[in-house]
């Protein structure tokens, strides 16, 4: 059926913002084990003195 081909673009559309935002909250929860923590404490440590940096984390 031809005129049903705009419906299958919608359904892969809604199906892949679906999965980045399912994404974003497993990383926003998963985040907070200590690996990382001690990641970005380290990398905040050694590049706190460039504005750049920080313009672009915040």
């Amino acid at each position: 059926m031809p005129q049903m081909a705009p419906m299958s673009w919608l359904v892969l559309f809604l199906f892949f913002t679906l999965m980045f935002f399912i994404f974003n909250i497993i990383n926003f929860f998963s985040i907070n084990n200590k690996k990382n923590f001690n990641f970005y404490k380290k990398m905040n440590k050694q590049l706190n003195n460039n504005l750049l940096f920080l313009k672009w984390m915040w």
